[in-house]
């Protein structure tokens, strides 16, 4: 009975170890894998199907732990995992590319995923060029090669995952320097770079240029009667209608409080007094608070910003002389 008691121990001691090595440790490598993809997928603003995705990598460990248990069969785990990893890293891949890979992160995520299913393919292939493979451990030139390389492909990964999320960092930081994190609209400083290169590029080709100044009526009364986030409010609604008016070469930027910019390429001084309009019309439809705007347009070759604004401010406070809620051109 000794004998066969230490036989029998010995065995589910054997059987242990390998639901060990196979089904735990594909649980863990599917399901890291399954979340590298759920964390794309939120990265990109993607909903992820988390509920499907779970059940689906729960019934492939159930599967696994049968042809490890019940049925052993390292050709059908073998086929299982590599079939899972290859539409993991594919569908990886793919939600990479659909949301553009014209940076030097995406091209490398791209890749290291396409890396990593040619691997899993040519794995696949050796076993069924080779039935005599029976475990990750066998010492064959593409178990070894498959090994060695599939932890560099998971470095690369992480690698470029890390410049990915670098990469939007660096973007979120560049547009809170150039926008105004209330409204979105461009900041001062911005849009005088964006003034300046405008204005160059209207007397190189001699196109017409215009600009508009404005700023919101009795702004500090809504502030002082219902508060600021009230007052916020007014800005940001006021700041969606004009982006509902504009062209999408039209730039709009926020000088002050209440006070905005708007820069009208190729645009002439009729085009722009009718779009000034417009924005007036849409302000006092708000009912919220009307708006004073000053017009003005390139007429020089020797205008400059500085010219510019000066003539769009003085238009401005003209309005705003006149009893606002109107457009004056200076």
């Amino acid at each position: 009975v000794g004998p066969n008691w230490q036989m029998n121990f010995a065995a589910i001691g054997d059987a242990s170890t390998e639901v060990i090595r196979t089904c735990v440790a594909n649980t863990v490598l599917m399901s890291g894998i399954y979340l590298c993809y759920v964390g794309t997928q939120r990265f990109f603003g993607v909903t992820p199907q988390l509920k499907q995705g779970w059940s689906f990598i729960a019934v492939v460990v159930v599967v696994l732990a049968w042809f490890t248990v019940v049925d052993y069969s390292y050709a059908v785990r073998l086929a299982i995992t590599s079939a899972l990893q290859i539409y993991l890293f594919s569908r990886h891949a793919w939600l990479v590319y659909q949301h553009g890979i014209h940076t030097f992160p995406r091209v490398m995520l791209v890749c290291v995923l396409g890396s990593a299913v040619i691997l899993q393919v040519i794995r696949y292939s050796a076993k069924l060029a080779n039935p005599q493979m029976v475990g990750i451990l066998d010492n064959t030139p593409v178990q070894v090669f498959y090994v060695t390389t599939y932890p560099f492909i998971m470095l690369l990964f992480t690698i470029s995952t890390i410049f990915l999320a670098t990469e939007r960092m660096r973007e979120e930081l560049e547009h809170l320097a150039t926008h105004d994190s209330l409204t979105d609209a461009f900041t001062r400083r911005q849009m005088n770079k964006a003034l300046t290169q405008e204005l160059e590029r209207s007397r190189r080709h001699r196109h017409d240029l215009a600009l508009l100044a404005m700023d919101l009526d009795h702004f500090k009364a809504i502030n002082d009667t219902h508060g600021h986030q009230e007052g916020d409010k007014v800005l940001v609604e006021f700041v969606t209608g004009i982006r509902e008016i504009l062209r999408s070469q039209d730039l709009l930027g926020r000088f002050g409080g209440e006070e905005f910019v708007v820069l009208l390429p190729e645009t002439s001084a009729n085009a722009a007094l009718a779009i000034a309009e417009q924005i007036r019309c849409m302000a006092e439809q708000g009912a919220k608070c009307t708006v004073s705007i000053g017009v003005t347009s390139r007429r020089k070759h020797s205008d400059t910003v500085d010219i510019l604004l000066t003539r769009a401010d003085t238009a401005m406070y003209r309005a705003k002389a006149n009893g606002r809620n109107r457009v004056e051109f200076g």
